[in-house]
């Protein structure tokens, strides 16, 4: 149960499940007795001059299988979570049965992986074995944010080129991967100044990169750049110990243009990738890593 929950939603299941059963034993209950309601064992209603409805009980047959999946039904709550909190004779889970099947399949891959743990990142970049796994890892566990072709989109990196914020070596993706990455640049507007003064400093930035730009904003607000010098650098080259961009290059990963620079210098932005390390086991964390580190060396698609 969720933590804004009581005990009286685990007592409001129990009521409602147990209060359906015996409501259904009732009605078998009810329906098994026959009721002797006109002499001909008809209930008395006539339609169409002659047709009658006839008081016959249901077969033993039917009676029988809505007996056996009541039982069927008293017996599953006793032995599987089903009222309230109670987890069950069996104490069987969603997540426990998740878990186990994790487990039986990393133990069936693990010969298959078993290969791979002596090998440097150079020499699985050329194991065709090895890369045919980290593409399907890859697919299975990336391509929802970064694309089948690992070229990212919009707040999404891509994969394919060499412009990393953190780090480029596979040790580190391997970590970024396992543990996640957070990313956050804080709101500057305060720092910066006024609306215009940030509109100069995204054209300051524009410039950088050499990017289409007004040349006078540009001049304007270079020397209130100096307000995000202490992560991007004095020369906006970034700081990849900070995860911080180089400004300097042509890759925007959140968009390009003033508009899209206002926005974050005023709004700031945080970037999040979620930990996989309870996904993927650490033979298989170190296949993907060099599969995309084997990306960006090469600079070709998966």
């Amino acid at each position: 149960m969720s933590d804004f929950t009581s005990g009286f939603w685990s007592w409001f299941v129990i009521a409602i499940t147990v209060g359906g059963l015996l409501f259904c034993v009732f009605v078998l209950a009810v329906a098994s007795k026959r009721t002797v309601m006109a002499d001909d064992n008809s209930t008395g209603h006539t339609w169409d001059e002659d047709l009658r409805e006839m008081n016959n009980p249901l077969p033993r047959w039917w009676m029988g299988l809505f007996i056996l999946t009541v039982v069927f039904a008293a017996i599953y709550l006793a032995l599987y979570p089903g009222l309230g909190t109670a987890k069950g004779t069996l104490n069987w889970s969603s997540d426990g049965q998740l878990a186990a099947e994790h487990a039986k399949a990393r133990q069936t891959m693990a010969p298959l992986y078993a290969r791979f743990a002596t090998m440097a990142p150079q020499a699985l970049a050329q194991d065709q074995q090895a890369m045919g796994i980290g593409e399907r890892l890859f697919l299975n566990h990336c391509a929802g944010c970064h694309g089948s072709d690992a070229k990212g989109s919009k707040s999404f990196p891509n994969l394919t080129d060499k412009d990393w914020l953190g780090g480029s070596d596979v040790d580190y993706i391997a970590r970024t991967i396992a543990e996640g990455r957070q990313g956050m640049m804080p709101p500057m507007a305060a720092a910066v100044g006024s609306a215009e003064e940030v509109k100069n400093v995204a054209h300051y930035v524009l410039s950088l990169s050499g990017s289409p730009h007004n040349s006078i904003a540009a001049q304007l607000g270079k020397s209130k750049f100096g307000a995000c010098a202490a992560c991007h650098g004095a020369d906006g080259k970034g700081l990849q110990a900070m995860g911080a961009p180089n400004l300097t290059d042509k890759v925007w990963l959140h968009g390009w243009g003033e508009a899209a620079i206002v926005h974050i210098v005023n709004s700031g932005m945080t970037n999040v990738m979620p930990a996989h390390a309870t996904r993927l086991s650490p033979e298989q964390t170190q296949v993907l890593a060099a599969y995309v580190w084997n990306l960006s060396r090469k600079g070709v698609q998966p």
